[in-house]
């Protein structure tokens, strides 16, 4: 031992008794003491109380004089003092603490808390503003003050304690957090104002880049185009400065192809790539390619492109063959070469060349590999998670790739699996065109009512389902269809469904069951377009009923269809009925419009009597005035107004207009032999008979009650 080296063991026997090492941990178990708990002490009266806390604080006041810079036990202390609302005696604890180390932010953090949790806020916001005064490098201090003043609904203190933070230029999570504050208030402009501070304190391509994006989003794109330049100008011409705010040419570029500027999208990517090395820009030459294939021509492109990436293709799979990624990608290069080819204009042989590139690239992925193919359909079906979403597109391909093996009922399984697992509308469709195709109706009808059952709302389904029918000469079906659809209560576009209910009579010439349609139709909804489409259809000839149609066309098989005319009365009817349907729910513009339709048709199939009294119905144009109630100033509003209205809302008024207005036709005519139009010329007609009666003394009156009434009403004509 002398030399420092292990003792020799001279005896290297075993010992008598074996002591395993659970055994000794088992025997430590046991002899360990139990752990010491306090016990427990109930408070009876308020001397016990006293003496409880005296005795806890001399505890405390002992160890925060053993460990004085421990800031653990000054918060314990000061804790258990507002815990016992003592709260003078638990600020006195926090300003000792606070002497002690005036730098500590956990220390002021619990000091604010307690303030807050006894809702003293005064209190809190005093400390905050010491807390940010004394270390205004610390975030969180700032942002628990501002959050409290925002909480009491304090904006103007709260933006007032950003400014205060913004005078020590902080990061750039602390500006966003301003300019968050005002958008929260609409205040965009104060927003706008602080990005102009930001980016004069951090001049980074991010900041540039935010700022001109908000001003997009608020619609005002030239102060985004403004920011965008301002930046551009900021960075200037330097090929190191314009590496660095490639972000900002992009953002730009991408803000044009928005706003559909293209041409001065071109030119910054241009500008741009022109200034920096190809090595250096690659995001940059990736927006520009992705832009011009979208909104360029072939010839925009630069040509080393598209064979720069052939080459790189045909790198990756000479290495890897199964890389099918890479397949993929190669064929969307071709074809999207070929889609530029075509929607250049040009000539066939390009685009047969384009065409054959294409194929290529597919027949050498797939070379005939129908398994391989199989199987990777199967694959990607079974990755996809149907619950949550699914892939038409995906079934369709795999279904139409077995009906191309001639498998049609493995097709028909995938399709029917798809629509059990997931149903969604383009796999019915998708399903029924196949079943059409193979002429297998019955089982078109029934996808359709599995369909139908799934969506009932949807119209487009009804629509097709009875187009089916009416293909296959089954009316009656055709009918209950349609009768059925549109009793359903929520319907996607039922308009759409009436319509084709109605052409549907109408093609067979039953215009009883189509007039008794639009009148189903009208009670439902009283559109405008309604009532003038039911009565243009009460003019139009329709084809004979199918009955008597299929008996003429066996005896004249070359003659033209022959046609049943229509009732030129019962349209003028119908215009009526619409004009008082709309005129006693009192909408302006919808008479207007049936007025305006109810010309033309008369011009067409009426006379000049009939035309002359649809123009007399047409209103005028006035102009009201009126003071509004709340600024107190006279405003003045355009206003339709009916000659039927007036006569009955104001029918004293109503006369003296009327023959106001005759008045000076007579005039007109005396003086210049023939008549004039005159603003008012929606007002005659209405009693022409009776005045045409009534003797000259009585007409004499008139002109004078005339004037009398055109200087009341303040709307007499001028000479």
């Amino acid at each position: 031992m002398q030399d420092g080296r292990a003792p020799r063991i001279k005896n290297r026997a075993p010992a008598a008794i074996q002591i395993t090492a659970e055994q000794l941990l088992r025997e430590a178990q046991e002899r360990q003491e139990t752990a010491f708990r306090a016990p427990k002490q109930r408070v009876e009266d308020f001397e016990e109380l006293h003496e409880y806390r005296g005795r806890k604080r001399k505890e405390f006041e002992e160890r925060i004089r053993r460990t004085r810079g421990s800031i653990k036990e000054w918060l314990q202390y000061a804790n258990w003092e507002a815990s016992q609302n003592e709260f003078a005696r638990s600020r006195s604890i926090f300003e000792r603490a606070l002497d002690v180390d005036p730098r500590s932010v956990q220390l002021w953090l619990s000091y604010t808390e307690m303030e807050l949790k006894s809702r003293n806020v005064q209190h809190a916001r005093n400390l905050f503003d010491r807390a940010v005064t004394l270390l205004p490098r610390v975030d969180q201090l700032w942002y628990k003050y501002v959050y409290l003043e925002e909480l009491l609904q304090n904006v103007p203190g709260a933006r007032q304690v950003f400014e205060r933070w913004m005078q020590w230029e902080p990061d750039d999570k602390a500006w966003q957090a301003y300019i968050k504050l005002e958008e929260r208030y609409q205040e965009l402009d104060r927003a706008s104002s602080i990005y102009e501070r930001w980016v004069a304190v951090r001049p980074e391509p991010r900041v540039w880049v935010k700022w001109g994006k908000f001003e997009e989003e608020r619609n005002r794109f030239d102060k985004a185009r403004e920011v965008f330049q301002t930046a551009l100008e900021f960075y200037g011409d330097d090929e190191e400065q314009v590496e660095k705010a490639q972000a900002v040419f992009n953002a730009f570029a991408k803000m044009e192809t928005r706003l559909k500027e293209f041409e001065r999208a071109r030119v910054i990517y241009k500008f741009a790539l022109s200034r920096i090395p190809r090595s250096k820009s690659a995001a940059l030459y990736a927006a520009y390619t992705k832009f011009e294939k979208q909104h360029g021509t072939r010839n925009t492109l630069e040509n080393t492109v598209l064979g720069k990436r052939r080459i790189q293709y045909e790198e990756e799979i000479s290495h890897d063959g199964k890389n099918y990624d890479v397949w993929f990608d190669y064929a969307r290069l071709e074809e999207g070469a070929y889609r530029d080819l075509k929607d250049e204009g040009s000539t066939q042989e390009e685009l047969d060349a384009a065409i054959g590139r294409v194929r290529e690239v597919y027949e050498r992925a797939v070379a005939q590999d129908y398994p391989r193919t199989r199987q990777i359909y199967q694959t990607a079906i079974q990755l996809v998670p149907h619950k949550q979403f699914t892939f038409a597109k995906l079934w369709l391909m795999f279904a139409k790739f077995e009906i191309r093996r001639l498998e049609l009922p493995a097709a028909r399984k995938i399709l029917g699996t798809a629509i059990g697992m997931c149903p969604k509308e383009a796999l019915f469709k998708g399903y029924i065109d196949l079943e059409v195709e193979l002429r297998e109706f019955d089982r078109a009808r029934t996808l359709y009512e599995k369909y139908l059952e799934w969506d009932p709302s949807n119209s487009s389904a009804w629509i097709k389902f009875a187009e089916l029918e009416a293909q296959l000469q089954d009316f009656a079906r055709t009918r209950a269809i349609f009768e059925l659809a549109v009793s359903q209560s929520p319907l996607s576009m039922p308009e759409l469904l009436w319509k084709a209910y109605i052409d549907f009579e109408v093609e067979e010439g039953e215009r009883q069951t189509a007039r008794a349609l639009y009148e189903r139709l009208i009670s439902l909804s009283g559109h405008v377009k309604v009532w003038i489409s039911y009565a243009l259809f009460e003019a139009e000839p329709i084809p004979l009923p199918r009955a008597e149609r299929e008996e003429e066309e066996e005896e004249e098989e070359e003659e033209e269809r022959k046609m049943v005319p229509g009732d030129v009365d019962l349209a003028r009817q119908v215009f009526e009925r619409g004009y008082k349907d709309l005129k006693s729910k009192q909408l302006k513009s919808e008479r207007v419009a049936l007025l305006e339709v109810w010309k033309t048709f008369e011009q067409n199939h009426g006379g000049p009597e009939d035309v002359k009294k649809v123009q007399d119905m047409m209103p005028i144009v006035t102009k009201k005035r009126h003071v509004d109630q709340e600024t107190g100033q006279t405003v003045e509003d355009w206003d339709l107004v009916f000659a039927d209205d007036e006569r009955e809302s104001n029918p004293t008024s109503f006369k003296f207009m009327q023959m106001a207005h005759a008045w000076k036709q007579a005039q007109a005519k005396n003086a210049a032999g023939g008549g004039s139009s005159s603003l008012l010329s929606g007002f005659t007609a209405a009693s022409a008979t009776k005045a045409s009666e009534e003797d000259e003394s009585e007409e004499e009156d008139q002109d004078q009650d005339q004037d009398v009434a055109s200087s009341d009403e303040g709307s007499g004509d001028e000479e």
